[in-house]
């Protein structure tokens, strides 16, 4: 299922990617440092919720408190929250 993330705290603004079952994937930040989250979109192709989040949530840039990995690994985690919510 498709996912789009509105990020609080950063350059990027939003975020988009797929979730397959747990696996995410076509991850797409809009704004941001164009080449770096282009290198993390494909470094991230494929992995699961849970090694984004445990890997990304609480990265900080710049003193922000947040980052766009950070947003990231809140945004897929509150996607597959969604997703599962009536499992």
């Amino acid at each position: 299922m498709k996912h789009e993330y509105k990020t609080r705290g950063t350059c990027a603004q939003i975020i988009r990617f797929e979730l397959d079952g747990d696996t995410v994937r076509d991850i797409e930040f809009y704004g941001g440092c164009n080449g770096n989250l282009k290198a993390l979109s494909k470094l991230l192709e494929g992995k699961t919720v849970d090694y984004i989040e445990e890997t990304l949530l609480g990265n900080d840039c710049g003193g922000r408190g947040t980052s766009c990995a950070d947003q990231l690994a809140k945004a897929v985690r509150a996607a597959h929250e969604k997703e599962n919510k009536n499992d």
